[in-house]
C-alpha cells in the first residue's frame, strides 16, 4: 500500500501564516483551520485574552471539548440504534431475522 502523498497548505491563524504538511485534501486542511481560526477570534473578542498564542491554546481546548461531546452523543446513538435494531428483530418473524 502506497502512503498518501504529503500536501503543503499554507492557512492563516489569527493573522499568522503557517504552512501545514498533511496527508489530508487540502480544502480540508484549509476547513480545520478557518474553523481553529474562528474560535480564536471568538475567544480574541471575549477581551479576557490579549495572547494570541494563549488564545489558541484556549481555542483548541474549546475545539476539543465539542470534539468529546459530539463523540459522547454519536456513542448514546450508537447504542439507542442497536437497542432498536435489537427489538425490531425480536419482532420480526424468525425467517427474516
Amino acid at each position: 500500500m502506497t502512503p498518501a502523498p504529503k500536501h503543503s497548505v499554507k492557512v492563516t491563524i489569527l493573522n499568522e501564516e503557517f504552512t501545514i504538511r498533511s496527508d489530508t485534501p487540502p480544502e480540508h486542511t484549509r476547513a480545520v483551520a478557518e474553523y481553529l481560526d474562528g474560535v480564536a477570534h471568538r475567544v480574541m473578542s471575549g477581551g479576557n485574552v490579549v495572547e494570541s498564542n494563549r488564545a489558541v491554546i484556549l481555542a483548541a481546548l474549546l475545539v476539543t471539548a465539542e470534539l468529546l461531546e459530539e463523540r459522547d452523543a454519536s456513542e448514546t446513538l450508537s447504542t439507542s440504534m442497536r437497542s432498536l435494531g435489537d427489538e425490531v428483530r425480536r419482532l420480526l418473524p424468525p425467517a427474516k431475522r
